[in-house]
């Protein structure tokens, strides 16, 4: 049984990695988040210390490694753009890291991560559950079969409404976010460059608060992708079901079904990590690459290659004047 520590206990997707701690036969025995609602820790593990202040926390840590029973794995679901500081502070503590996606928000923010690797000689795993994926990994037999030359042809569409809360809190802040690219959209473009290759082309038409959408030319598929929080952006047919939530990805020949398999993808990924076969900085550093381009490329006008949503009118910013 191994010792697990948690960084962001209140947030949305904590509960996927207590389960997950839970269900591969581990321990939770310490956690921490600046908010206390945190009652979901009952429904895993009931005796783990919680802190508000991240230094008690810190003390917590330290006073376990000097009595003989330091911390195994440090699991970090805070604020995406906290994930580099408090992944540095695990490493140092001596303990291997699962970090959520993104890992971090810059390119040479890993690589100093990769080189505190070596100095401390721990390792960093990040959260790439769609490799996982029974129908993304079959997928990817194909894909490796491919002809030299030959190149799927595939359309991204992800819309996961949001309220204006969202502008309020960290996630609307590009600073501490990395915009929409990167919260709803970076597990997406690990999981295209891990089908279809390296990125050739990077071209963004569209990088809003609410939305962005673009081309990108990998070595086997060319891709049109959009992405939005803004439920103005669902299909007609969507908006009047009263749904706010609309996936749609076709690869090739294929059209993936977002409605299966997703369940236990945190647990798989936790099992893959704790079997030694964890996806590694390396791994990530390609989608991290990609977001920051978009987040910092000159737009380029649309064309008939762009995704067909991304003609849609612009919407201005709730909190503007």
């Amino acid at each position: 049984m191994k010792k697990f520590a948690l960084v962001g206990a209140a947030g949305y997707v904590a509960p996927r990695h207590m389960k997950a701690i839970k269900d591969t036969g581990n321990d939770l025995v310490a956690a921490v988040d600046r908010f206390d609602s945190v009652g979901v820790i009952d429904r895993y593990f009931p005796n783990s210390a919680f802190f508000t202040e991240f230094e008690r926390f810190d003390r917590h840590i330290e006073k376990m490694k000097r009595a003989g029973n330091p911390i195994d794995y440090i699991s970090i679901c805070s604020p995406n753009y906290l994930h580099d500081a408090h992944i540095r502070f695990g490493l140092r503590i001596g303990s291997d890291i699962i970090c959520e996606k993104p890992l971090v928000l810059n390119p040479w923010n890993a690589d100093a991560l990769m080189e505190l690797e070596q100095d401390y000689g721990h390792r960093v795993n990040c959260i790439l559950q769609l490799r996982l994926h029974d129908q993304v990994k079959a997928l990817k037999q194909k894909v490796d079969q491919l002809p030299d030359g030959e190149k799927h042809d595939v359309e991204l569409t992800y819309i996961t409404s949001r309220g204006s809360w969202y502008y309020t809190s960290w996630k609307g802040d590009e600073s501490k976010s990395g915009g929409i690219a990167t919260n709803i959209g970076v597990h997406f473009f690990d999981m295209l460059t891990w089908l279809y290759g390296d990125v050739e082309e990077n071209l963004v038409n569209i990088n809003t608060h609410d939305r962005a959408a673009g081309i990108m030319h990998l070595k086997k598929a060319n891709v049109k992708w959009f992405l939005s929080i803004n439920d103005e952006t669902l299909p007609q047919e969507i908006s009047q079901s009263g749904q706010r939530i609309y996936r749609s990805l076709t690869l090739g020949d294929e059209v993936f079904d977002f409605s299966k398999g997703f369940d236990d993808l945190h647990t798989k990924s936790y099992q893959h990590i704790l079997d030694g076969h964890g996806y590694g900085i390396a791994d990530t550093r390609r989608a991290i690459d990609i977001v920051y381009q978009i987040r910092n490329s000159d737009k380029t006008a649309l064309s008939d290659q762009s995704h067909p949503l991304a003609s849609l009118p612009l919407a201005k910013h709730p909190f503007s004047s």
